[in-house]
């Protein structure tokens, strides 16, 4: 029987404490969230790994520094509501849970929601709902949020998402050029919203947040 509480140990040790994710915070809610369970029983021994675990055909949970990292830089707060884009099967939302005053969970895939609004209640998360709809357009009748969490690369600003911040809100997410990304975070001041690169990361596109190709003669 693999030990998972000696890998999540691990995983805080080797993969947070090393990549400037000191937060005690985000270090005691990723080591107590099971992550095994959010992964397919195939895949258990994978989870944590340093690297994105499919869950479904083309979807991922973030390696953990990159998410760990992207926590960081969302400067969460105890009394944040939070809109947690791309959910997959929950992951995301039950380590947010344990930061934050309230989850929205962001899902598109149906058998994913299923999965996420099974496995978050069974997991003692209270403070989350899990809501199917398209992922790039948000969820405006819960907003406005004082968070966003893109779980996935983007190639552009997604702008439905920023007009669902409050007045000192933030996104945070990598924009994907091809192979680079780059972690950016997103705040709204003044009606106005502003940004900054931060950490080098490379991480799966998620579905619907592809750039516009525009038409060529």
């Amino acid at each position: 029987m693999p030990d998972y509480v000696a890998q999540r140990a691990n995983m805080v040790e080797t993969q947070l404490s090393t990549n400037d994710v000191g937060d005690s915070r985000i270090q005691d809610a990723m080591g107590a969230v099971q992550r095994e369970q959010f992964v397919p029983a195939s895949k258990r021994a994978m989870a944590y790994c340093d690297l994105p675990i499919e869950v479904a055909p083309g979807r991922y949970l973030l390696d953990p520094r990159s998410f760990a990292k992207l926590l960081v830089l969302a400067d969460l707060k105890s009394t944040d509501r939070t809109l947690d884009v791309g959910c997959t099967t929950g992951y995301s939302t039950a380590v947010l849970a344990r930061l934050v005053k309230s989850v929205v969970a962001l899902e598109q895939d149906a058998a994913l929601v299923r999965l996420a609004s099974d496995l978050l209640p069974a997991m003692g998360v209270k403070n989350a709902t899990v809501v199917q709809g398209s992922m790039i357009d948000g969820v405006k009748a819960n907003a406005p949020y004082d968070a966003i969490i893109v779980n996935g690369g983007i190639e552009e600003p997604p702008q439905a998402l920023l007009s669902q911040l409050v007045e000192g809100g933030r996104l945070v997410a990598v924009i994907q050029q091809g192979a680079h990304g780059c972690a950016h975070l997103f705040v709204r001041e003044k009606g106005r919203i502003g940004s900054r690169v931060s950490f080098d990361a490379s991480v799966p596109v998620l579905a619907g947040f592809k750039k516009a190709v525009g038409f060529v003669f």
